[in-house]
């Protein structure tokens, strides 16, 4: 199977997440950081090492509801209701994907897996704590490297569902 080639922009150093949010004209900042690979959470690495509110920075994590791969984005700060996340998409039952099916379906790799830019186009359910700031911050697609955005700009760029998936 042939390689994909890599965009001039994807060449020039950004990630599929940031080239999408650049080609869909949508204002973010992108936030760079050393990652320790001896820390034990890469989102809460990267609210530390941003100076930013843990409940600003969210985790994409990648889970099965019914046979069906779905991303969930919740905050670093709490953990996932897979129940919750199955009932947002319609499901019964969610548990956590594979990791090796997560990284093989999105492109990325664990702890660099965006909800953007994705190889195959995910359902999304994003948490509804998102919407009670003005912009958050997810993975850009490597570990160390985050994207800051209005929660409504990534609604509409992966068509995620707004439900209470997270628990504090």
């Amino acid at each position: 199977m042939a390689k994909k080639s890599k965009s001039k922009k994807q060449q020039s150093g950004g990630t599929p997440a940031t080239v999408a949010l650049t080609d869909a004209g949508v204002p973010f900042t992108v936030h760079a950081y050393e990652h320790d690979p001896s820390h034990p959470s890469y989102g809460e690495e990267a609210a530390e090492a941003m100076g930013v509110s843990p409940d600003r920075v969210f985790k994409t994590l990648v889970a099965d509801v019914d046979g069906a791969l779905t991303v969930a984005v919740v905050p670093v700060a709490g953990t996932l209701d897979l129940k919750a996340l199955a009932a947002a998409v319609g499901g019964k039952r969610a548990a956590m994907a594979d990791p090796a099916a997560a990284e093989r379906t999105t492109g990325y790799v664990r702890g660099g897996i965006s909800p953007l830019g994705q190889r195959k186009r995910l359902p999304t359910v994003l948490d509804d704590s998102a919407s009670a700031h003005p912009t958050i911050c997810i993975s850009a697609g490597r570990r160390g490297l985050e994207v800051e955005l209005s929660p409504k700009d990534l609604t509409k760029l992966t068509g995620a569902v707004l439900a209470p998936i997270g628990r504090g």
